[in-house]
């Protein structure tokens, strides 16, 4: 790639579009492979078809270790400050195996569809308690009231944070896609600060949960995992665990109101909610881009020939919505049955906690059209604020609830359509 990147298009100016979905359109259109400058300037290849997006993530001759590349200092990039950066840019997301394999053993057991199906009653638990405690509102913000703390609780129950602490590390976790570097360092700090702490109490008074087990194998077996390891590692079950699911059910709902057809054949139709859970994530998934990837040597992909030791940034807005694998991929199609989209990834660095997102969209759902069946939009869509950044995620999504009905699936009157 070129030294002189100023020419080149910028990925923010992509991800911090009014109208993303049109910026990501355009891509799609054009070339397979992009060159393109990255938050600080630095040069980034744009992948933006599936099938090359499918060859990046499963091919080893790409990399998820930052150190394979000369060209792009990461932390510097996303605003993270050097004296906690390692813990978000150097932690099993971002290892190549063995080390990848190591450390992804030691968690994955946490899980498997198995143990996520044992804690289906713990998630409808925390859905219950939500809507009920909406159920006589005249309106409220479904983000702050049910998106947020569904999945902030079950991954922080599962972790072992204390339910005084989930909410503040949820606005932390928030920080770190802020525009605003102090907030990105604010919030960078505060995590690690914190749970650097919680880790040194479940050293000294463990507990029945995922960060005692660790700990468990950092004192029995420092080979396993080092320090360091067992806080990334913490960082990234907390982070990855909370904030896309928060995103997949607040972009969810504001598809299923303004699509109020679909909700209603949905309503009718429970069984179908998680072949509509998988069209939520490819229509309008949380991550609209993955993990970095480094070319270990020369890769022709797309035509394009990529040197060695350079940034490869994968794009799962556009490979979600390529027409050569969807088919009418711009429709939201909610009893789509030919469906593999790549919200999750591919390959080694499939997403650990597919099956519990799933789960949590899944119940999700279920409760909010069965509950509220005629939930509208308390304001017009154009009101509504989309934050700028890499994830698609909805500021508020204020919403009334209409009168409740508890486990009803009985038809209900025709609700406000935006479409």
């Amino acid at each position: 790639m070129t030294k002189d990147t100023t020419r080149l298009p910028q990925l923010a100016d992509i991800l911090f579009s009014p109208d993303r979905d049109a910026a990501f359109a355009r891509l799609r259109e054009g070339p397979a492979v992009v060159a393109a400058r990255y938050f600080d300037g630095t040069g980034v290849w744009l992948v933006t078809r599936y099938d090359d997006i499918v060859t990046v993530l499963t091919d080893r001759r790409f990399s998820s270790d930052v150190t394979r590349q000369t060209t792009l200092d990461l932390a510097s990039a996303t605003g993270l400050p050097d004296d906690v950066a390692p813990y978000f840019t150097h932690t099993f997301g971002t290892y190549d195996p063995p080390d990848h394999t190591r450390l992804r053993t030691l968690v994955s057991r946490e899980f498997t569809a198995r143990r996520v199906q044992r804690l289906r009653p713990r998630i409808q638990q925390i859905v219950d308690e939500l809507l009920d405690a909406v159920a006589g509102a005249e309106e409220f913000d479904l983000i702050d009231r049910f998106a947020m703390p569904l999945p902030l609780r079950v991954i922080c129950e599962l972790l072992g944070v204390p339910a005084a602490d989930q909410e503040r590390w949820h606005d932390w976790s928030r920080d770190l896609t802020a525009p605003d570097p102090e907030r990105i360092a604010a919030g960078a700090r505060a995590l690690v600060g914190d749970i650097t702490a919680l880790i040194e109490e479940k050293r000294k008074a463990p507990a029945e949960d995922l960060l005692s087990a660790l700990l468990q194998v950092r004192e029995n077996d420092g080979d396993r995992l080092s320090a360091h390891e067992l806080t990334s590692i913490s960082l990234s079950i907390l982070l990855g665990g909370h904030q896309t699911t928060v995103d997949l059910i607040g972009s969810g709902t504001f598809l299923l109101l303004t699509h109020p057809e679909q909700r209603e054949r949905l309503r009718a139709q429970p069984d179908q909610i998680p072949t509509a859970v998988e069209e939520l994530l490819r229509y309008a998934g949380p991550a609209d881009i993955g993990v970095m990837r480094y070319t270990l040597e020369p890769v022709q992909i797309g035509g394009v020939t990529i040197p060695a030791g350079e940034a490869v940034q994968v794009l799962y807005a556009t490979g979600n919505r390529d027409p050569r694998r969807f088919s009418d991929p711009d429709r939201l199609a909610l009893d789509r049955a030919d469906n593999p989209h790549l919200a999750f990834a591919r390959g080694p660095h499939y997403c650990l906690g597919a099956a519990l997102a799933r789960a949590e969209g899944d119940i999700a759902f279920r409760g909010l059209v069965s509950r509220f069946p005629r939930l509208t939009l308390a304001v017009h869509p154009d009101q509504l604020t989309w934050k700028p950044g890499p994830v698609r995620t909805l500021g508020t999504l204020p919403v009334r609830p209409g009168p409740s009905r508890p486990g009803s699936t009985g038809p209900a009157e025709e609700p406000t359509s935006w479409s």
